[in-house]
């Protein structure tokens, strides 16, 4: 494509992205949908500028000003994604100038809101829990996120994924913690990779395998991940269970569960049965009460903890969201908990990086559910041998009470995770 033609198409999808009308991975598929002559290059030309100018959205709102033509345009360009000389053949001789004085800007010159990127209701809290580590986080979250994938290891073994993978000039290494995680170079596109479509791996964040890991589900037992989704966390399970037992998918969403059974079927998995809930106390739910050995909470949350990837729920949440949220999130902790048998395990966690959503959800259920005993997440993670397992945690008397794990210090998404033991 001529470069006036993509810098042009960049501005549109820039302009209907900034409307934060949709999720914007949404809004750019159906911009894909509706451009299907556009090629891999392209495509990624264009997704990698939107998400440049969201990631940096108030930075690129106070350069933009001094430009001229629409703004969409001028965020396209100091967002765009390529080389610079192909950019700079699509700018006319004013656009140029404007562009290299935007550039010659110091960050050190810059305020700090400019510098963070967030919206200021989020910065109090994360600086009250990072201190100067918060400078750390925002630049983890500005450069966006790399690419993990989970070896399916009831069909195949990390090593000869790794290896096969390496044939293919896609290069691998073992993720640090996960021992099922391979971590790739660069972005390639896996979805046609022989092994991919043999269900040998699935792309999943190292964060997302070592939740799965947490719950510890046995060969034979009653397991339900409540809040499936997709089901990532329910196939890793599943694996991990060798097939066998009786693995429950809930979610309140159809769509959801129906994306879960093609990866179910590559897989190879038979222990996995997908169940639409209307809610938290649906029936189905109420006649498994007190027969579940181990039941995941991966509970509906805010993301924050995914803005490397989404960094358009920063602009798309608010604090009234995020309390709603927090409410819900202790109704399901506490439906879910009624599964549990006697020695069964309570797993709950979300991809979030705020206390309301995290500690504050898990410290309340300790103190009104004494019939469940906290475990400390340091040492479930030693059990299983997790390289490092007290450096994945935090809080309690020794700080190794929860999982916690963020961008800048783990390389993955952020997570939390809060495990307990039913007496």
């Amino acid at each position: 494509m001529h470069p006036k033609a993509l810098l042009d198409a960049c501005a549109e999808l820039v302009r209907l992205t900034l409307t934060l009308d949709h999720p914007a991975d949404a809004t750019v598929s159906r911009f894909f949908r509706d451009h299907r002559s556009l090629g891999p290059r392209e495509r990624a030309t264009l997704a990698e500028t939107v998400y440049t100018v969201l990631r940096k959205k108030l930075l690129f709102d106070h350069l933009a000003p001094s430009g001229s033509g629409p703004r969409e345009r001028r965020m396209a360009i100091l967002g765009f994604y390529g080389p610079g000389d192909f950019l700079r053949s699509a700018l006319n001789d004013q656009e140029k100038r404007w562009l290299d004085q935007c550039q010659s800007v110091q960050a050190a010159d810059l305020m700090e809101r400019h510098r963070h990127n967030l919206p200021e209701w989020l910065v109090a809290p994360l600086k009250e829990q990072l201190g100067q580590e918060f400078w750390p986080l925002t630049e983890s979250l500005n450069a966006g996120a790399g690419l993990d994938v989970r070896a399916n290891d009831f069909k195949a073994k990390r090593a000869d994924v790794q290896s096969e993978l390496a044939k293919l000039g896609i290069r691998a290494e073992p993720t640090p913690y996960s021992p099922w995680g391979l971590r790739i170079d660069g972005k390639p596109a896996l979805a046609k990779v022989a092994g991919f479509l043999r269900g040998d791996f699935e792309v999943q964040d190292e964060g997302s395998q070592l939740l799965a890991m947490l719950l510890d589900a046995k060969r034979s037992e009653m397991v339900v991940d409540f809040c499936a989704g997709a089901g990532g966390k329910t196939l890793a399970i599943g694996a991990a269970m060798r097939s066998t037992g009786r693995l429950y998918a809930f979610d309140t969403s159809a769509h959801r569960l129906d994306q879960l059974k093609p990866r179910v079927a590559r897989s190879g998995l038979s222990n996995v049965h997908p169940v639409a809930i209307a809610h938290e106390r649906d029936e189905r739910i109420k006649r498994l009460a007190g027969k579940i050995d181990r039941v995941l909470v991966d509970a509906p949350c805010s993301g924050l903890g995914t803005l490397r990837r989404n960094p358009d729920l920063k602009w798309r949440q608010s604090q009234q969201a995020i309390a709603e949220m927090a409410a819900k999130q202790t109704a399901i902790l506490q439906s879910a908990a009624r599964l549990l048998r006697s020695g069964g395990r309570l797993v709950y966690a979300t991809c979030s990086v705020l206390a309301q959503e995290n500690e504050d959800i898990a410290a309340a259920f300790s103190e009104t559910h004494a019939d469940f005993e906290p475990l400390a997440v340091g040492a479930v993670l030693s059990a299983l041998r997790v390289p490092q397992s007290q450096s994945l945690c935090a809080g309690g008397q020794d700080g190794s009470l929860y999982l916690r794990l963020w961008p800048h210090r783990h390389a993955t998404d952020g997570f939390f995770a809060a495990v307990w033991k039913k007496k």
